[in-house]
Formats: structure tokens, C-alpha cells, sequence
């Protein structure tokens, strides 16, 4: 009844209605407000944050995979599984952050957010070419060129070719791993014009300028091969691998990731395909 009658007085009304709107904001935002605090003291991350994703997103990304791929959602899951058990690769990983000095900025448990789509693209079709643009540590590279060692074990050789102006980067891609790849140094354009093989499968993660990021497509949009798969990392961002694929008759698909217990919102992965 109380109540009632604060509801009659107008301005009284007005604040108790934006006490209630405060609290549904705060209902959204407390858990990831508890999650940062968390993270400033857990995590040592200051770029390129690594990340688990729920289970449910990881079964939405293994049937967006399959629809792509023409691959069972079954396979392509135990593919997920695969690279997330993967404890010689995150063994490697832990072991050459240590070695190169950068440790101080990376954490010790290893998560692989969105590239573990990556990786199940590579497990899925087997391709002979695997290009991505901007290397950075080396991170995603290890994880794909460990997709290309799985599929040499069963009789599908691959090679990956990763591009990075940073004359440093790449300090994970050592040991067994070189022997599945190797980075071109330079501008991503420049090493793309020179670039003459056909490729299968091309990531963009390099500059994350809309006009650099569609430049890379437009430069390997003839060295494609007939089914390759363009992976665009900034497709959360940006709409320029939707523009490319609507230009050149691509089919598109976009997977946003949803990471598991962490403050940040997740990026995704756009899908360009024929």
C-alpha cells in the first residue's frame, strides 16, 4: 500500500523506476565487473588475450564448421577436443615463452579461444596451403601447422606460410613445429603480391585496418584455390570479408565466441567460402 502511494507522487515514481533500471544494469554487468577484478590480479595478458569458450559455443562453432566444411558436427568436435588436450603443443607454448623473455606477459595456463576453429578447419579439409597474416608470438601458427602435423600422420602433407612485419615475431615457431612452416618478413601486401603458390586456407589477423584487411583479399583473391577458406579475424569489427565474399560470389558465415568465465567480449570468426 506504502508502495502504492510513492507510485502516485510522479518525481518519487521517476526515481524508484531508475533505482529498478540501475539494478537491471548492474544484475548484467556485476558478474563482469567481479571477473575483471579477478583477472587484474590472475592474469599477467596485456595484448592479444587468450581465453576458454563455453561448451555450448564450441558446439555451435563445430556445427558452423560442418554446415562449411561438409563434415559431420561429430568430427568436427573431435577435432575441438583434439587441439584442446593437446598438451605437448601447450607444453611447447609454456616452454618457449619462458625461453624468450615474454613470460612476464603471458599465463600459465594456455587457453586458444577462436583458433581452435582454425584448427578444425585445417583437420577438416586437409588443405596443402595454409596462409595467415600477422604472426605476432606465433600462437596461431603452432595451432595450425599442429592441425597440418596430424594430418601428415594421415597421409595429407600441408605447409603454412605465416606473414608478419615484425622482424621478432614468431618466437613460438621452433623445434618440430619450423619444420611445418616458416614467416616472410615484411609488409603482409608485399609478401602476398610475391607469393606463388595456390592457397587453401587464408587467414587475415594481421594491420586491423578495414582498407589494409580488405587490400590482403583483393591481392589473394587470384591464388586462391577452387574450394579455399578465407578465416577473417576482424569480421566482429569490420564488414570487409562479407563485401569481398558478396563481390566475388563467396558464401559467408559469422561464429562469435562466447569465452568461459572472463571479462572481455569475445571477437569471432567470419567465414568465407565456396
Amino acid at each position: 500500500m506504502f508502495l502504492k502511494k510513492l507510485l502516485n507522487v510522479p518525481i518519487l515514481r521517476n526515481i524508484l523506476v531508475f533505482g529498478y533500471r540501475v539494478a537491471i544494469v548492474f544484475s548484467e554487468i556485476g558478474y563482469k565487473i567481479k571477473l575483471s577484478i579477478k583477472w587484474l590480479f590472475t592474469s599477467r595478458e596485456t595484448t592479444n588475450f587468450t581465453y576458454d569458450l563455453t561448451e555450448l559455443n564450441k558446439q555451435y562453432l563445430a556445427l558452423t564448421i560442418s554446415l562449411i566444411t561438409n563434415k559431420s558436427q561429430s568430427e568436427i568436435f573431435s577435432y575441438i577436443k583434439e587441439i584442446d588436450s593437446n598438451n605437448l603443443l601447450k607444453k611447447h607454448i609454456f616452454n618457449e615463452t619462458k625461453k624468450s623473455g615474454e613470460s612476464y606477459k603471458s599465463d600459465k595456463i594456455i587457453y586458444f579461444g577462436r583458433r581452435i576453429g582454425w584448427y578444425a578447419i585445417v583437420r577438416a579439409i586437409k588443405p596443402k596451403i595454409v596462409v595467415e597474416t600477422g604472426v605476432d608470438k606465433g600462437l596461431g601458427s603452432c595451432i595450425l601447422i599442429s592441425a597440418l602435423m596430424k594430418n601428415k600422420a594421415e597421409g595429407h602433407s600441408g605447409y603454412y606460410y605465416g606473414t608478419d612485419i615484425n622482424p621478432k615475431a614468431g618466437y613460438l615457431l621452433t623445434r618440430e613445429y619450423a619444420q611445418f612452416g616458416e614467416i616472410l618478413y615484411g609488409d603482409s601486401i608485399s609478401s602476398l603480391k610475391k607469393f606463388n603458390k595456390q592457397i587453401d586456407v587464408f587467414i587475415n589477423d594481421s594491420d586491423h585496418s578495414s582498407n589494409y584487411e580488405y587490400k590482403e583479399y583483393l591481392t589473394i583473391r587470384s591464388k586462391l584455390s577452387s574450394n579455399a577458406i578465407i578465416l577473417g579475424d576482424n569480421s566482429h569489427c569490420t564488414t570487409k570479408l562479407l563485401e569481398f565474399s558478396k563481390k566475388t560470389n563467396r558464401k559467408f558465415l559469422f561464429f562469435a565466441e562466447v569465452p568461459k568465465n572472463y571479462w572481455r567480449t569475445g571477437a569471432g570468426i567470419g567465414f568465407s567460402y565456396k
